[in-house]
């Protein structure tokens, strides 16, 4: 069976040559599916994992528009719609100037098994724009999310493909992109885009939900261990909306939350990341993380980058903020220090030589961002819900929805890991768990 998978990574990767972050991505997926293969060899005769691995769809595009200089400037755009099997495709627009194919493809893949892990009725994509935010006006950001919207608007529909929000767009830009869409179509479609705002069709608790779902998972690895997350520790990378409200729910849930960064470096602070003082910072303000230290002050420091707040004496880390940024060395410190719990509140950002040597390693937990993150694209699903019913959930209702689906996806996985004679492998119990949930549909719909 291992020569068989390794045949099919030989062709997936050859067929998507140049997309590295793609072929970790299904690396990952594949050498953790021995055990379902072994029992279900006709899967290979089906070509399951070859279909998989090949998007249904996917469309690039220019996006022209104009700086406030009057000068014209080029971006492309990208959306990913990889598999319609448990229902239309669901996932964010990332805009940073390292997307790339590859980079779609791979969050994209990514996406089939998460959204298949939450339980609802919701399919994978993912897209976004090689468009740098960052320094940008409200007038270049609308030009530009106007621009997008004209070519991706056609593409998209509550009953086709949803996006939602990632990187580099947050709600500002989803308001931008939903008027051009109404503008275009003439609707007042609702379910169309997520993370709307609350006054047009927006959802409680859908701006905390990534990171309160990634805070309830690792609350739940411990719960199964007889522990809990009061009195820990716990250094998070990052500090836009994911990072910020795994730091809101870890400090509810009695941790202290010592670390935060961005593009730009880190900050420490032994005492706790005042959270009210970096929103005000990070998402109000929009300013860099190294400003914390003189707007705080105390025992809060600069650190030498942003991979040193790995390094820090911790019994829980919550990478948040992008792919890979946690390697092996970073995985090695933390291990030393005696971390217990790893939970990816980003898309893959451990390399897979840190998750390996996490996985590996006796007394850490590691939650794989497929099922430690799902909380987002749950919520998401739950606005689409809400639009579709016309109505509007309390915050106290849709995080009590939200705590009920972060707990359905750690008993999924850490059931599907003992079926299978690996307990306590998140990673095998997520993919596997997720694989099965999409492969049964694809089976169901016939050859498509």
């Amino acid at each position: 069976m291992d020569r068989s998978i390794d045949s099919l990574k030989t062709a997936i990767f050859a067929r998507n040559a140049g997309e590295p972050e793609f072929h970790q991505a299904v690396t990952e997926v594949l050498d953790t599916l021995g055990p379902v293969l072994d029992r279900h060899p006709e899967y290979f005769e089906l070509a399951v994992i070859h279909r998989l691995s090949e998007p249904e769809r996917q469309i690039i595009f220019r996006v022209p528009w104009v700086d406030d200089n009057g000068h014209v400037q080029i971006n492309r755009g990208y959306r990913v719609e990889f598999s319609s099997a448990l229902g239309p495709y669901k996932g964010g627009l990332r805009f940073h100037p390292s997307v790339n194919l590859g980079i779609i493809k791979f969050l994209g893949f990514e996406q089939i098994f998460k959204n298949a892990l939450t339980g609802m009725p919701i399919g994978g994509g993912k897209g976004g724009a090689d468009f740098d935010p960052r320094g940008r006006s409200d007038r270049e950001i609308m030009a530009f999310c106007q621009s997008f919207m004209t070519e991706l608007y056609r593409h998209i529909g509550e009953h086709t493909d949803v996006p939602a929000g990632d990187i580099g767009v947050g709600g500002r830009e989803i308001g931008y992109m939903f008027g051009q869409y109404k503008r275009l179509t003439n609707r007042f479609e609702a379910g169309v885009l997520t993370g709307k705002g609350m006054t047009w069709g927006g959802s409680l608790v859908r701006p905390e939900a990534t990171g309160y779902g990634t805070v309830l998972f690792a609350q739940e690895m411990l719960r199964a261990t007889g522990d809990d997350l009061d009195g820990k520790r716990v250094a998070v990378s990052g500090s836009g909306n994911v990072a910020i409200f795994a730091m809101e729910k870890a400090i509810a849930l009695g941790a202290t939350v010592v670390s935060a960064s961005d593009s730009s470096g880190a900050v420490y602070d032994p005492n706790g990341i005042d959270v009210e003082a970096l929103k005000q910072l990070k998402l109000v303000e929009r300013k860099r993380v190294g400003e914390y230290v003189d707007r705080v002050g105390g025992a809060s420091e600069a650190l030498a980058s942003a991979a040193a707040l790995w390094h820090v004496p911790v019994d829980i880390a919550l990478p948040c903020a992008t792919q890979n940024e946690l390697d092996g060395d970073a995985a090695a410190a933390l291990i030393a220090n005696g971390v217990r719990v790893v939970a990816e509140g980003a898309n893959m950002p451990c390399t897979k030589e840190a998750a390996d040597r996490f996985r590996s390693e006796p007394g850490v937990l590691f939650g794989p961002g497929k099922a430690a993150n799902a909380g987002g694209v749950a919520t998401s699903a739950l606005e689409m819900q809400q639009n579709a019913q016309r109505d509007s959930w309390s915050f106290e209702h849709t995080e009590a929805r939200l705590a009920e689906i972060m707990r359905d996806i750690h008993t999924r996985c850490s059931e599907t890991a003992e079926e299978y004679g690996k307990p306590g492998d998140y990673v095998l119990g997520a993919n596997i768990a997720g694989f099965s949930r999409v492969v049964d549909a694809m089976l169901a719909q016939g050859v498509v």
